[in-house]
């Protein structure tokens, strides 16, 4: 699917940062077959395109990063068809969460169910001081379907996710901030380009070792500490091998800023 052939995303790159916009601002940019669909051949395409360091995942407009999924499919749904709607989701958000480039949610407001679900499957979440969070499932008979019942108590512990997902209250940005769904609150009007800027950040770094990163951080989140170490040591060591390192270390002893190459 070429980007000219999305009906519910918008797509741009520029100075090596993909923004992937969700642009269905008529439905509060809720989530349907058609945008996860989009959604994972734009993250298949970006993740391979060298032309990308970062990726920005947002809303269109000021009201919703994603306010949900479709409550029209939902109500289509019964045991069988539940079963796989759930496990596309996962699949797709599967792909977002292993990137190997980091993916930054701007989160632009209503951020709630299947929203939720796609920031905390993004690697950092910057959010706007209007922006409002939860996972309402429960207040229509349903649990969450893409991963909120397994992230998020990981991302903040089990109490305060267990309080999120049995009440389907809806909390503010600043409490999210405090209890750590959310890395930073930000000015709306600033949203973007604080996530840009921290885009920028971290492509001045080795791109190889942000990517071993990552890798040691997913593959050890489910492991015991002693396996999860012996990951991070096996990584450690792919570090050590690349020209990227020697150059690093090289440009800190000679006070220079370092030139990686991805190698």
């Amino acid at each position: 699917m070429e980007a000219a052939e999305y009906k519910n995303l918008l797509v741009t790159i520029e100075d090596r940062v993909a923004v992937v916009q969700i642009n269905r601002p008529q439905a509060l940019n809720a989530l349907d077959a058609r945008t996860l669909d989009e959604l994972e051949t734009a993250f298949r395409v970006l993740r391979e395109d060298q032309a990308v360091g970062v990726l920005i995942v947002t809303g269109t407009g000021e009201k919703a990063f994603v306010a949900g999924a479709d409550i029209r499919e939902l109500t289509k749904l019964d045991g069988v068809s539940g079963r796989a709607y759930s496990l596309r989701g996962l699949e797709v958000f599967d792909l977002i969460h292993s990137s190997p480039k980091p993916v930054i949610a701007a989160i632009n407001g209503y951020c709630l169910g299947g929203g939720c679900e796609l920031a905390l499957a993004c690697h950092i979440r910057i959010a706007s001081e209007n922006a409002r969070f939860g996972q309402p499932e429960v207040k229509l008979g349903l649990i969450p379907g893409y991963g909120g019942t397994q992230r998020l108590p990981r991302l903040v512990g089990t109490g305060r996710a267990i309080e999120m997902l049995l009440t389907g209250d809806v909390i503010e940005a600043r409490e999210a901030e405090r209890i750590g769904v959310v890395n930073r609150v930000v000015p709306g009007a600033e949203l973007l380009a604080y996530c840009r800027d921290l885009a920028k950040r971290i492509m001045a770094n080795a791109p190889l070792a942000t990517t071993l990163a990552l890798n040691a951080v997913n593959a050890g989140s489910d492991l015991p500490l002693d396996r999860a170490l012996a990951v991070e040591a096996a990584l450690f060591g792919l570090a050590c091998g690349t020209e990227d390192m020697k150059e690093g270390t090289k440009a800190f002893i000679d006070k220079r800023k370092p030139s990686f190459k991805g190698r």
